[in-house]
């Protein structure tokens, strides 16, 4: 038998388990969820011997990379949670332009390393997220309007099998599984201990512009965004904000982008144009920037220390039906730290060899975070409540809100979802993963269930 590294296994009941599985979990707000043991992996050895433990004890594995699943999607009843957060190691191919990176590197780390070098991915946007699940849900990332969701980046994988065995995937030696790779999300049916990577150059220099406006120009501002989208380059990163604003004492609808230049020139200039530029309350016009502030910024919107319930809708169509449709979700933002997120996409070109296939002009998503455990099952109506009045707009989801559970729209084109499901069925026919989570298994459930047992 195959020893594990370091502390190995903690089985429900022992000392460390509890602050284990409460650790698998960004979001303050943890799943009332127990696997029956969690393994700690640091190397493709041990990831190989657990995958082997959990086929002889009949058990379901679930996978934690960086632990910033929303709803905390490795961590389920039962089974095993098989936690990667140790593997972080980072491997530089200077000729070849490639990374070979464990599942729980993070952004700022991989960015420093290759900014050495002149280097560039577009990892997760904020600095708590592991690339593993990032980048198999897509990955939605830094300057990904330009460079495409960082599913695409991948060129190989090193992958544990159902059946205990580890193999390196190519789109030459086993297709089916670097398709899969490149967008199923929480649906991927193995664990990839490395993600060999494509990398780009560094842009020469990042610029960023913030106008936040009063509320009553929401719509307005919103209506323009959209409007204003084809007439900035893909390396423009591009989104507005309704709600909550770190650096205001207010909510505020609020304009950010940043320009990922290669060039001197100005890709920011067409903000200025606004109609109604000179109503900003704050503005920040074309300033120099780099990685790290970039990450700090994201940080401050989703503060630590915070319970969060998050939901999306991908939409296009005329602005004015989203935003009639939208009207209810924009005028019941609560008071905290709750925003809802107009991220302006416009779309990437898809690929054959890659699952991902999920995308609109917008992607719209409430964000709600609070404090207060009392307070659980109101937000989490109001974040996936309120996108009921959009249904009929849906164009999918994102699995990086991992919020299957809670919604009944897809993160896959209805084609690329059933050949997923055949393809899974051929590697994994006993289910030896975890896959989408169920409605039985939301944090909503869960909300509504404690409320139950207190009255």
């Amino acid at each position: 038998m195959v020893q594990l590294s370091g502390r190995g296994v903690l089985r429900r009941g022992d000392v460390a388990y509890e602050q284990a599985r409460l650790d698998a979990v960004w979001n303050e707000r943890k799943p009332d969820r127990y696997p029956d043991l969690i393994v700690f992996a640091e190397h493709d050895r041990d990831v190989v011997a657990a995958v082997r433990l959990a086929r002889r004890e009949g058990l379901a594995i679930g996978i934690r990379s960086g632990g910033h699943s929303w709803v905390g999607n490795g961590v389920r009843d039962g089974g095993m949670l098989l936690d990667l957060s140790r593997m972080q190691d980072i491997t530089l191919d200077l000729v070849s332009h490639t990374a070979s990176v464990q599942p729980a590197v993070k952004g700022p780390a991989l960015l420093e390393r290759l900014g050495e070098h002149g280097l560039f991915f577009p990892t997760g946007h904020a600095p708590t997220v592991g690339i593993g699940g990032f980048i198999l849900g897509g990955g939605y990332g830094w300057n990904s309007r330009r460079l495409g969701p960082a599913c695409l980046s991948i060129e190989a994988i090193d992958v544990v099998l159902a059946d205990g065995t580890l193999v390196h995937a190519t789109d030459d030696t086993h297709p089916d599984l670097l398709w899969a790779a490149r967008g199923s999300g929480p649906g991927f049916f193995g664990v990839v201990t490395r993600f060999h990577l494509a990398l780009h150059d560094r842009p020469r220099k990042l610029l960023r512009t913030v106008h936040s406006y009063p509320l009553d120009l929401r719509d307005e501002v919103l209506a323009w965004s959209y409007d204003t989208l084809e007439q900035l380059s893909p390396a423009v990163e591009f989104s507005a904000k309704v709600g909550f604003s770190p650096w205001l004492e207010r909510q505020t609808v609020s304009v950010t982008a940043t320009a990922f230049c290669e060039t001197d020139e100005n890709l920011l200039a067409p903000l200025e144009d606004a109609p109604f530029r000179e109503r900003a309350i704050r503005a920040v016009v074309a300033q120099p920037t780099d990685m790290a502030e970039l990450y700090d910024y994201a940080d401050k919107m989703t503060p630590p220390g915070m319970r969060w319930a998050l939901d999306g809708i991908w939409a296009d169509g005329p602005v004015e039906k989203i935003l009639d449709a939208a009207r209810p979700l924009f005028d019941s933002i609560p008071d905290t730290t709750s925003h809802v997120l107009w991220m302006l996409w416009g779309g990437h070109p898809e690929r054959a060899n890659a699952c991902w296939s999920s995308q609109a002009k917008v992607y719209l998503s409430p964000n709600a975070g609070w404090t207060d455990p009392a307070e659980d099952l109101v937000h989490e109506r109001w974040a996936h409540g309120e996108l009921a009045a959009l249904q009929h707009l849906s164009k999918g989801l994102q699995f990086s809100d991992n919020n299957l559970a809670d919604r009944f729209d897809h993160g896959l084109s209805p084609a690329n979802a059933a050949r997923l499901d055949k393809i899974r069925a051929e590697y994994d026919p006993q289910g030896a993963f975890r896959t989408y989570m169920t409605p039985q298994e939301s944090t909503t459930a869960y909300a509504a269930a404690g409320r139950a047992r207190t009255h």
